[in-house]
């Protein structure tokens, strides 16, 4: 089963929706279910803002993960594609028929003029 891509919000949706369960009274399921968003999406929200958390993204990458994910990129555009996997497939298979049966599909004997 394929994953949905993670959600993003802006941040003025973000203020908006702790707007709605604090200031409106709403509450934070009423909020999510008005919003269609998860009600732990929303508390999370409401936590971060009564820390005082602005809603701009804290994440800080290394170096180390920053090399490792465009490696990563990199491997997965060298990775062959289905038909070429199907035709290596059958050339490696090809290939073990014939040297088992010790032919070989371009030249079975070599003969020189007059044999």
């Amino acid at each position: 089963m394929a994953r949905l891509p993670k959600a993003r919000y802006t941040r003025e949706f973000k203020i908006h929706a702790v707007s709605m369960a604090r200031d409106e009274g709403l509450g934070i399921a009423e909020t999510a279910r008005r919003l269609s968003i998860s009600s732990k999406t929303i508390a999370n929200w409401v936590k971060q803002a009564q820390e005082g958390q602005d809603f701009t993204r804290q994440s800080v990458v290394s170096d180390v993960d920053a090399e490792n994910s465009r490696l990563c990129k990199e491997n997965a555009m060298c990775r062959p594609t289905p038909i070429v996997k199907f035709f290596l497939y059958k050339a490696s298979a090809n290939a073990t028929m014939y040297s088992a049966s010790g032919s070989s599909p371009c030249h079975d004997e070599i003969r020189t003029p007059g044999s």
